[in-house]
């Protein structure tokens, strides 16, 4: 294990600033994720860490040990790709074991490694096959054990979950946290999925335009987003906001009910919707509409589980509420959300 950070890191491709002026720490066993949209700079980030990449100004640091002008192989690291990179001539086996016989292992030792970390993998039983007979979640497995053979200090993952289907990738979500657990190894993971970034994440690093927005954990950036991006990029469907003079409201779409589903002791503001629409998602469903006076006439969604039996239909104005609690301000010229002190007076006096 070891703590990573970029310090006051930029890069820059001729005129264009891929990433700029980042500060970011990953501590010892964590699993950070670097999350955004593409082009935000998350994989330019992660490939110098890897050494991939010449940082324009910074510096790398793992263990405690300034690597900047190091070359990859001298940072006990190790990275697997969204292609997995595997080489097709070589069995399981002899992929798993290349970095090891890279570095000069003898055969005893490497043999007792790649047995372990194919087990580790649950495929011993694929060792003597080629990549082009193995699954995209098999491959997937083979190029995770590859990395963790030589038991690096630090992993790097661009995406590795990204050419699975669907349920398979539940599935390896699962399985690549409880590997990460078990090893204790400090691990950085790129990704743009959201629903990945929260259900893998100790703590998330949001970027965009090669900025950091917000480092947190996954509920602190879903509860309270540093930004009007943040506010946005997280969560299906995003944030609602609501534009009133200097200040934007925002509230997540489960946390705007129909009035008589919020206990009258919470503290609550109402808001009168008309309903355009609605969508049935089997545990939810999804209702569309516009705010009414006195509120500007805002497009909102409220997200409400299906064993809350209320009748909303489509033309009708029904009175929702939010609760105080659950309000987040942010300034309208910057997009920052405003500190907490006094948040919930100042809510109140925003909504009524």
């Amino acid at each position: 294990m070891a703590i990573v950070e970029a310090r006051n890191i930029s890069k820059k491709f001729a005129e264009v600033t891929a990433v700029e002026q980042i500060n970011l720490t990953a501590e010892e066993g964590e699993f950070l994720v670097l999350l955004g949209p593409s082009g935000c700079g998350k994989t330019t980030l992660m490939r110098m860490i890897a050494g991939l990449e010449q940082p324009s100004a910074g510096r790398i640091v793992i263990g405690g040990r300034d690597v900047t002008d190091l070359p990859p192989r001298t940072r006990n690291i190790a990275m697997v790709f969204q292609s997995y990179a595997l080489y097709p001539h070589m069995t399981v086996a002899g992929n798993i074991a290349f970095p090891l016989r890279a570095r000069g292992t003898s055969k005893v030792e490497t043999a007792e490694r790649v047995t372990w970390a194919a087990r580790m993998f649950d495929i011993e039983r694929l060792l003597d096959r080629k990549p082009r007979q193995l699954s995209g979640g098999e491959r997937q497995r083979v190029a995770l054990a590859r990395a963790v053979v030589r038991k690096p200090e630090v992993f790097l993952l661009d995406e590795p979950l990204s050419n699975l289907d669907a349920k398979l990738r539940h599935s390896a979500r699962d399985e690549l946290k409880q590997f990460q657990r078990n090893l204790g190894t400090t691990t950085l993971y790129v990704t743009h999925d959201q629903v990945e970034a929260m259900g893998l994440g100790d703590r998330i690093a949001v970027l965009n335009q090669g900025l950091v927005h917000q480092i947190g954990t996954p509920q602190q950036v879903y509860d309270r987003p540093a930004d009007i991006f943040v506010a946005t990029f997280i969560g299906s469907p995003p944030m609602n906001l609501v534009e009133l003079d200097d200040v934007v409201l925002g509230f997540r779409p489960e946390s705007f009910l129909p009035e008589e589903v919020h206990p009258a002791q919470d503290g609550r503001s109402r808001l009168p919707f008309r309903i355009t629409r609605s969508e049935y998602l089997g545990a939810d469903r999804l209702v569309y509409g516009v705010l009414e006076p006195p509120y500007p006439p805002t497009h909102v969604i409220s997200k409400l589980p299906t064993n809350i039996r209320v009748e909303v239909n489509s033309g009708e104005r029904h009175d929702f509420a939010v609760r105080l609690a659950d309000l987040n301000r942010f300034d309208r010229a910057s997009g920052r959300r405003l500190a907490e002190d006094g948040e919930a007076a100042s809510a109140t006096s925003d909504l009524t």
